[in-house]
Parts: C-alpha cells; structure tokens; sequence
C-alpha cells in the first residue's frame, strides 16, 4: 500500500518525537566509574561545517530505524546561532524520508556544541538532543558527532565513503573520546 506524503510526513515526525523524546528524558546508565563526557574540538567555523555530510556509520538508535541507507545529512545557517538542519535516508519501502529541525549554538566560545531539535509547535521548539562535534578534519571532510551521555554518535564524511585509513583514524578517535567503535554500523550509500 502506497501512503501519501502527508502519511509518510506524519510518520517520520512521529518517530523523530520518540527517539528525541527517547534522547531527552531517558536516563543514563550511571556506573561507579561514572565515565566523563567526550571531549569537543576547540572550534567550529560555521560556514565551512554548513553544505551536505554523508553518514558514515552511526550508533542504531530508534528514530534512525526505518532507514535502510543513504542517509544523509545538510546544515545552512539561517540566522546567528542557528543552522537549519535536514536529514534524509532511504526507508526501508523504497521511499525517502526527510526531516526538517533546527540546531542552535549552545556554546559559542567553540561552536562544537549544539542542540538539535525536529519537533515543532506553532513555531516553537519543543525537544532539544546534544549534537557535539568531537573530531573534525581540518578541511572539514570528515567529523564525529557524539552525545554528552555517549548513547548517540556520527560518522560523517563530504564524500559517500572514506578511506580505510580514515575510518581507522577515527575509530581510534572514537575510542580516545570514550566510544567503542564497535557499536557503531556502517551506513550503506549509493542504494536504488
């Protein structure tokens, strides 16, 4: 059965509530080794991070689930402090399923960390997720975006794909920054 645009719109925005809902009130595993939060780059230019990312491999997580691939991910600025975000994947029926949100500045001193919301209101921004920025290629061709709590984390790359010495490169940083690169899935690109 074919859903329409408003359907499928309905849908992604109730998933996309429920996973940031999930990102918002669920709490954290605490352990008497209680681990201290990932470390971000000092600084974020922007509007060189601005334009289109290729997920990589991210850790599952639910509001990601319906997306068999192709995922991507385009930031804009829209005014000071605030980026418009839009991420999109290939749904597991053929379809492709678009989101719209908004990141906002949460420490401006570096830009590397931000909140990200999908969730509107007449206008208002109901939900906000961490979004930081751990390590970050010089000639911003490649990031990792990781979660203050360690649930969440990206893989991202300007290109579909990325060398294997890259991609060593960035599980030893995922793992400097407190994240066992194994949880992390590759993301397929290039799907029909």
């Amino acid at each position: 059965m074919y859903m329409t645009v408003i359907q499928k719109q309905a849908r992604l925005r109730a998933l996309l509530m429920a996973g940031i809902v999930a990102v918002m009130v669920a709490p954290a595993v605490v352990s008497a080794d209680k681990q201290s939060p990932p470390d971000t780059v000092s600084f974020v230019d922007l509007e060189r991070y601005a334009g289109r990312w290729y997920e990589i491999a991210s850790i599952p997580n639910r509001f990601q689930k319906h997306c068999r691939g192709n995922t991507v991910a385009s930031y804009r600025p829209v005014e000071e402090q605030r980026i418009e975000v839009i991420n999109s994947c290939l749904d597991k029926d053929g379809s492709v399923d678009t989101a719209q949100g908004i990141a906002r500045i949460v420490d401006s001193s570096s830009n590397a960390k931000l909140e990200v919301s999908f969730v509107s209101l007449f206008g208002w921004q109901l939900f906000w997720g961490d979004y930081w920025v751990l390590e970050l290629a010089e000639d911003y061709s490649y990031v990792i975006v990781g979660t203050p709590n360690f649930r969440y984390g990206w893989i991202l790359s300007r290109t579909p794909e990325l060398s294997t010495e890259i991609r060593q490169y960035l599980d030893e940083r995922l793992r400097a920054s407190g994240y066992d690169p194994a949880v992390f899935v590759d993301t397929p690109q290039g799907l029909e």
